[in-house]
């Protein structure tokens, strides 16, 4: 009896998902549990497994096609032999199929292989248990595109018919060199978000600097045992997310959000994190932040961090948060005005650490400088309580210690 593929229960605020890459094509043997089809909503991709063992006899959707939960996808039939005829034409297979377990690949891997037209199989894993990673298969496209002798263009790379966009009419007049790619789902919901925040808050951005020598002493102090015994790194996010708790605490309409003509105060602090992916940037919230310690504060980064490269953030990591941290320093951002993630009525903006003389006690010394930019909906928050949280920030990492007294 064939069993039928279908599409998984979507969370409560998604109508419906886009079918990313097909893993296994009509004819192939399956095994239950098997990763049969990536989906893609506009927050998260997620994987979709074969309820059964057998051979995959139908695909109802190909690549691209937008599907509904409880939508047949595809048919199985149990114990059927491999490699029998198919009763339709085969979707286009993927160029990155390899004889390596390719349901060991995560979606970014797999969709960098298509993309670039490269088998698993040639790429030197160095992940867990033989898992091919990112950074796998990003080193191989950066030996393939250095030259020998003399430079040659990166188009020289291979580039697979399934990895290009289908062919569009270019208008007359249009320019050599210009390719119509479609935003992905992810892409368009981000635009989405970005133009409401400037069309619905009224938004404003202060500023102020901050000395971080005590934060990079007491890490250099620490640091070594500190990984030794919670078997995590300490960084900086930690301590950022620390002081920001406690200025939203001394300043809780930072942490309050617009409801219609009402101002919602929320007595919890869920802090999102920025981590930037391939497909776009993502914000996983760290909730409770006000109840977890050092460690378990990085330990919740390094998971948001590993599972966003990996595409396997969830909706529930995801959905609510009342504040935002996002840090363009790691791509090397001096300066910038971070934009309001809806409906938070704030977002803290951390930059680069630049050493620059600053004047302590009537001399010039090097101090390791970060300009730290709050962007706000002035709606609700007036100047001086975005203005002070900001201060609050400065002196709780400036003087580490405060956050241990809660001052």
């Amino acid at each position: 009896m064939e069993v039928e593929v279908r599409v998984p229960t979507l969370p409560e605020s998604v109508q419906d998902a886009t079918l990313a890459d097909w893993h296994k094509q009509p004819g192939d043997r399956v095994e239950r549990d098997e990763v049969l089809v990536d989906l893609e909503t506009d927050k998260v991709v997620f994987e979709v497994p074969a309820p059964q063992a057998g051979i995959l006899r139908e695909i109802r959707h190909e690549r691209g096609a937008t599907v509904k939960a409880d939508e047949v996808i595809a048919v199985i039939e149990p114990g059927a032999a491999a490699n029998e005829p198919a009763p339709q034409a085969k979707a286009p297979a993927s160029a990155a199929t390899s004889a390596r377990g390719q349901e060991q690949q995560g979606p970014a891997v797999r969709r960098l292989l298509e993309e670039h037209g490269l088998d698993a199989a040639d790429i030197a894993p160095s992940g867990k248990d033989g898992r091919l990673t990112k950074a796998d298969v990003l080193e191989h496209l950066e030996a393939a595109s250095k030259p020998a002798s003399s430079p040659r263009p990166v188009s020289t790379l291979p580039v697979t018919p399934a990895a290009r966009p289908a062919p569009m009419p270019e208008p007359s007049g249009t320019a050599e060199g210009v390719r119509r790619v479609p935003m992905s789902r992810l892409r368009a919901r981000i635009a989405e978000r970005m133009v409401q925040a400037q069309q619905t808050a009224a938004i404003l951005t202060t500023f102020n600097e901050v000395n971080l020598q005590a934060v990079m002493e007491l890490r250099k102090r620490h640091r070594e045992a500190f990984e030794k015994r919670h078997g995590v790194k300490l960084g900086f996010m930690s301590f950022f997310i620390k002081a920001a708790v406690e200025a939203l605490k001394r300043f809780p309409i930072v942490n309050a959000s617009v409801e219609g003509e009402e101002i919602l105060y929320h007595d919890y602090y869920d802090i999102g994190v920025a981590v930037s992916t391939e497909r776009g940037l993502v914000v996983p919230v760290l909730r409770g932040a006000d109840r977890l310690g050092f460690a378990e504060i990085e330990a919740g980064i390094t998971d948001f961090a590993s599972r966003a490269r990996d595409a396997k953030l969830t909706m529930e990591d995801l959905d609510g948060g009342t504040f935002t941290i996002t840090n363009g320093g790691v791509f090397g951002s001096l300066l910038s005005t971070p934009i309001l993630n809806p409906p938070q009525s704030a977002v803290l903006g951390m930059h680069k650490i630049q050493e620059r003389p600053v004047a302590e006690q009537g001399q010039v010394v090097v101090r390791p400088m970060m300009y730290l930019a709050l962007s706000y909906d002035h709606r609700i928050i007036d100047g001086r309580d975005a203005v002070q949280f900001l201060v609050a920030m400065k002196e709780n990492l400036e003087d580490p210690g405060r956050l241990l007294l809660q001052l």
